[in-house]
């Protein structure tokens, strides 16, 4: 007899999302782009990340990546057979500005110009993110997002930005996962800049916050009926036991995750366990900048991959908590639990707990170490399988009220992953790197038919 599964009730199909919902697949500029040294493009932090011994894992890097600098044509092709109604991207910033105080980089703004023709030319809305995590060098150099002028920098790309592109781009994202550009930039160091100190990292972050929020009405002011947000990584946060130790641990690590972000982007500033606890760590804060940040948004993207589960654990760090691996659940190739309920929870939980407008899943993916058979075929089930039980956790979201408006799948392609390089795939589209041929898997070919009806 087989079991029922409680995440899934009933026949899935598009139409129980609604004819306005986005439908789309998220990408980000350094992962697929390459062209690294064309179109007047200048060093980003990943490049010299890349460059230094023992960052990357497979020691590669993204001068090339999935070359869709040069192929984003067929690309959009690809985007427009899978029924897809909407594409997300990044802009590269390094491909728009080459110094400090030196003029916008007209063959960059052409560039995306013409892409941005080009999805509109195939049925595809284009939602833009201004920043996915590759800070020009030259930023770097000046003391990156620790510096304020580098806040101010970012505003000065974001209205050049929206300036040229405004009139066909209506959905902008501000930042990609603040979390991931301070934490695992600057606090443990496993992505670029590869810094490790916990004040850097808090500064970092309010930092990138304040940047967020002082280019919103700069954003609206170039783009008549823009809609603006953010997107975060969030993580639904459980205990490992049921003593009062893991469960106070939860609360500690619950406010720095997840209402970090939260709690300072709807007005109600810093959780005050984490500040305590930071002590002199704690990021300066100017006059005026917790209420910038907490400018009006029109929606927030949630990127969701997994929930955590912590213990409470005195040698771990400022909150005094660690993430544990519990045994006997699902996992993508990653490592990363596969819990479909957690985005459920996750949307129905900032659908009740803040204003935050309408919400977008803006990522949502998974790992498989998958590749083509003789027949040229990949039959990836497991990530199916990931897509199909995530959709219905989104429209179970939506059943229970939170006014979920769309759904991006991470990604398209298989791409340059950061730290782990070629080593892990995510797309749904599965890419030669040697060739560049893309290959749509089982997981593409369910995804298309399910939009296509």
């Amino acid at each position: 007899m087989t079991t029922p599964n409680p995440e899934v009730h009933g026949p899935l199909s598009r139409s129980d999302f609604g004819d306005e919902f986005q439908w789309g697949c998220s990408t980000s500029a350094f992962q697929i782009e390459g062209g690294a040294s064309e179109g007047g493009r200048v060093p980003s932090i990943w490049d010299t990340f890349c460059e230094t011994p023992g960052k990357i894992r497979d020691a590669s890097n993204g001068k090339v990546a999935c070359d869709h600098f040069h192929r984003w044509p067929d690309d959009m092709a690809l985007a427009q057979s899978l029924g897809l109604n909407a594409y997300r991207f990044s802009i590269s910033w390094p491909r728009i500005f080459s110094a400090r105080g030196a003029a916008p980089n007209e063959e960059g703004l052409a560039f995306y110009s013409d892409m941005i023709d080009g999805m509109l030319a195939r049925g595809l809305v284009p939602w833009v993110t201004l920043y996915h995590w590759d800070l020009p060098q030259y930023l770097q150099d000046q003391g990156g997002w620790t510096n304020r002028d580098t806040v101010a920098a970012f505003v000065e790309y974001a209205d050049v930005v929206t300036k040229r592109l405004g009139d066909r781009v209506k959905n902008w994202i501000t930042h990609n996962e603040p979390w991931c550009t301070a934490i695992h930039g600057n606090l443990d160091g496993m992505h670029a800049p590869g810094i490790k100190s916990v004040p850097t990292a808090l500064q970092v972050c309010h930092n990138v916050l304040l940047s967020h929020g002082l280019a919103v009405p700069v954003i609206r002011a170039n783009v008549p009926g823009a809609r603006v947000g953010i997107a975060l990584s969030l993580h639904p946060v459980e205990p490992a036991s049921d003593s009062v130790a893991d469960r106070d641990a939860v609360v500690r690590h619950d406010a720095f995750r997840n209402r970090w972000f939260l709690d300072a982007l709807y007005g109600r500033g810093y959780p005050s366990v984490p500040m305590t606890m930071l002590g002199k760590d704690a990021p300066h804060i100017a006059p005026g900048d917790m209420e910038a940040i907490a400018v009006r948004t029109d929606f927030l993207g949630v990127n969701y991959y997994f929930p955590e589960v912590v213990k409470h654990d005195a040698e771990g760090g400022f909150l005094e908590t660690t993430v544990v691996l519990p045994e006997g659940r699902q996992r993508t190739d990653f490592g990363w639990e596969v819990a479909p309920a957690g985005l459920t929870a996750l949307l129905a939980r900032i659908a009740r707990e803040y204003d935050a407008g309408d919400l977008y899943v803006t990522e949502n993916g998974s790992c498989y170490d998958d590749h083509p058979d003789a027949a040229g075929n990949v039959a990836d089930s497991a990530r199916r399988d990931y897509l199909v039980r995530h959709l219905h956790a989104v429209r179970a979201a939506r059943e229970q009220g939170a006014p979920v408006k769309g759904y991006f799948a991470w990604s398209l392609l298989d791409n340059f992953e950061w730290s782990e390089g070629y080593l892990r795939r995510f797309g749904i589209a599965y890419v030669d790197f040697e060739t560049q041929r893309r290959t749509l898997k089982s997981s593409g070919q369910w995804y298309k038919g399910f939009l296509r009806g």
